[in-house]
């Protein structure tokens, strides 16, 4: 999905259009390279009770059916001269004669863009010529995520997905709430004391859900990654903090992320911790946001998978993550043709961590650090990257970190879709410059 944000923040950008395509019967074009036998199917009659069919074609059920669409599609788009990225083997792109054309898949879903009307058309003739394709014409949905243009950009909203949602667990006619967690709330594993879940399935399954909302909804991300620690020992009191979630999501169900004008060549990323959040292992919470031009593209809350002895052993673990993140996407945007500005400035409230990221000398505090941790004094001074001291409250990862009630005035900034008005005290979700709009 990073990739999806980064390809509409570049179609934005750029003015192109933007088209979708669907594959008919998508696992059956794939070819066998094995030796696979089916039971004859019911209603045919044989003598001969111990006759099989060998399959020369994939058919739906079969565990190599995915695979062997993926490889067929792939021929078929070097075969019209694309190249595959090796950032995201999802993505193809294609550059003749400065007509920029790409292509991203997902199964049998297909989302085409370019700065040339008239090579779009051809690839979309071509790809008729060796499949049944489908021509959904300009972006609307894809992938449960509603896609809305206006003058001012272009919005996606998973208001659709949040309905249905709310209807399966019968919060439609809830009572909204402002926040998704209590202010400063920790959320404890099961105790002896707590009330076991009887059905962990419902729990899992409100969970997963609440997962995939998360591609356009950063503001719920921190609490869903609290409760998804506890998917295979859940209790009551999660499950009432999962559906708090929802009436969280009922007061603004069609909120979503706003994409707008910007420089597409200008990458930026903050960084947050929370240190030994968790009361059980004492492992801290990484969190950052990465943006491309004035949207927001990447983000992530979750827990470290090794204990920090210090809050600036913390930070600069959630450095190093950003860091991995921003050199992926320096590489996927070249794929696009876009050169990033280096530096990139990434803004990081710990002042202890970015002396560490700047100082080679080693000491007592950083000996036990790993090796791999040290790859972003490299970054730094091979001049790829660039700590910059920022206030906490003006962090936009800070969200990702801990809930609170209240948001200063300098910590949202807002871009509306169309003429839609909004009260700027009913959104209590997302710090600086992470963008929301209501659909």
């Amino acid at each position: 999905m990073v990739t999806v944000r980064c390809m509409l923040t570049i179609v934005v950008n750029n003015n192109w259009p933007l088209f979708q395509l669907d594959v008919n019967n998508a696992f059956l074009y794939g070819d066998l390279c094995e030796d696979v036998y089916m039971d004859i199917p019911q209603g045919y009659s044989s003598e001969n009770n111990f006759l099989v069919c060998k399959l020369n074609k994939s058919l739906y059920g079969l565990k190599q059916a995915p695979r062997q669409w993926n490889s067929k599609l792939s021929s078929a788009l070097l075969e019209c001269g694309f190249s595959q990225s090796k950032s995201d083997y999802s993505l193809f792109t294609r550059n003749i004669n400065g007509n920029f054309v790409a292509l991203l898949v997902y199964v049998d879903d297909i989302v085409i863009t370019g700065n040339c009307v008239k090579e779009i058309e051809q690839v979309k003739s071509f790809l008729s010529t060796k499949f049944k394709i489908k021509d959904l014409g300009k972006l609307k949905f894809f992938l449960g995520i509603e896609v809305l243009e206006n003058d001012n950009g272009l919005c996606f909203s998973q208001r659709k997905y949040c309905l249905e949602l709310l209807n399966d667990f019968g919060m439609l006619g809830c009572k909204p709430m402002h926040t998704p967690l209590e202010m400063n709330i920790t959320v404890k594993p099961f105790t002896k004391n707590g009330k076991m879940l009887d059905n962990i399935t419902v729990y899992q399954k409100l969970i997963g859900k609440l997962i995939y909302l998360t591609l356009t909804r950063p503001d719920i991300s921190y609490s869903v990654q609290c409760l998804s620690q506890f998917m295979h020992a859940p209790s009551q009191e999660h499950f009432d903090l999962g559906l708090r979630i929802l009436r969280y999501v009922k007061k603004a169900p069609g909120k979503g992320l706003f994409v707008q004008k910007g420089n597409n060549s200008l990458l930026t990323g903050y960084v947050d911790y929370d240190w030994a959040r968790c009361v059980t292992t004492r492992k801290s919470v990484t969190s950052f946001t990465v943006y491309l031009g004035n949207t927001l593209v990447s983000w992530k809350s979750k827990k470290q998978p090794t204990v920090a002895k210090s809050s600036a052993e913390a930070e600069y673990r959630a450095l190093a993550a950003v860091t991995c993140e921003i050199i992926w996407l320096k590489n996927l945007l070249l794929d696009f043709g876009i050169t990033c500005s280096i530096p990139v400035n990434v803004h990081c409230d710990s002042k202890a961590a970015i002396q560490i990221a700047a100082n080679p000398v080693f000491h007592e505090k950083t000996k036990h650090l790993e090796i791999d941790l040290y790859f972003v004094r490299e970054k730094i001074s091979a001049g790829l990257l660039n700590t910059v001291k920022i206030q906490s409250e003006l962090n936009a990862a800070d969200v990702f970190t801990k809930r609170r009630d209240k948001l200063t005035k300098l910590e949202v900034q807002f871009w509306i879709a169309s003429n839609i008005k909004l009260r700027v005290d009913s959104v209590i979700s997302i710090k600086s410059r992470v963008l929301s709009v209501y659909c």
